[in-house]
């Protein structure tokens, strides 16, 4: 059964009770709809596209980032690096790497998701830190005060839930462009999942490197 998390519990994921070989980490949301006049309504289309992008740290047992990528023309790239992102979707390891972008939130399921075959992760990384950003939210005045039903969760190789976090919504959340939403950390038996929530207003990840080196 899966474990649900409240904003600052974390469980363990043990490998005896789970197969962490290939762990899935989904993320869902949905939009808020909007009131709309008439007008509005027969001019406009179906729910504003909202563009949530997950990005994972790779981070050392001081959880800093190690590699930050290559270096091209005296310029930092975040290519080949320890960070996952839509320009950077696979980790030089082969072991961690982010599928398709949604960028609506519509349908049913996880909207983004980033694969982990944790048992042959180095051991170097020691934490993996999920961060998620609504792209672009600035210039187009979106927040997570209107993302609805949002949520990280984490399934086995097996295709078992293990743990959940749903994102309760919440006026403390408005104005709110990115968030660490959960992070893992390796333990002896395996890892441990634990729900963050932490947010800002910042729309970008980039915000957040500086913290971690």
């Amino acid at each position: 059964m899966s474990v649900s998390l409240k904003k600052g519990q974390g469980v363990s994921l043990s490998k005896s009770q789970y197969d962490l070989s290939n762990v899935t980490i989904g993320l869902g949301w949905d939009v808020a709809e909007k009131k709309k006049s008439f007008i509005q309504t027969l001019f406009s289309g179906g729910n504003e596209e909202y563009d949530l992008d997950v990005v994972a740290f790779l981070c050392n047992s001081n959880g800093k980032i190690a590699n930050l990528g290559s270096i091209q023309n005296g310029k930092q790239t975040l290519d080949n690096g320890d960070i996952i992102f839509f320009n950077n979707l696979r980790h030089k390891s082969g072991h961690v790497w982010l599928t398709g972008d949604n960028r609506t939130g519509e349908g049913d399921g996880d909207d983004e998701q980033i694969i982990l075959k944790l048992n042959d992760l180095d051991v170097t990384y020691q934490k993996i830190v999920f961060i998620v950003q609504i792209y672009d939210a600035t210039k187009r005045k979106q927040h997570f005060g209107e993302v609805q039903n949002a949520f990280i969760r984490a399934v086995d190789a097996k295709g078992l839930e293990m743990v959940r976090f749903d994102l309760s919504t919440s006026s403390e959340f408005n104005h709110k462009r990115s968030m660490i939403f959960a992070e893992l950390n390796r333990e002896t038996s395996g890892w441990q999942f634990k729900a963050i929530g932490q947010a800002s207003d910042s729309d970008t990840f980039v915000s957040y490197i500086q913290s971690y080196l």
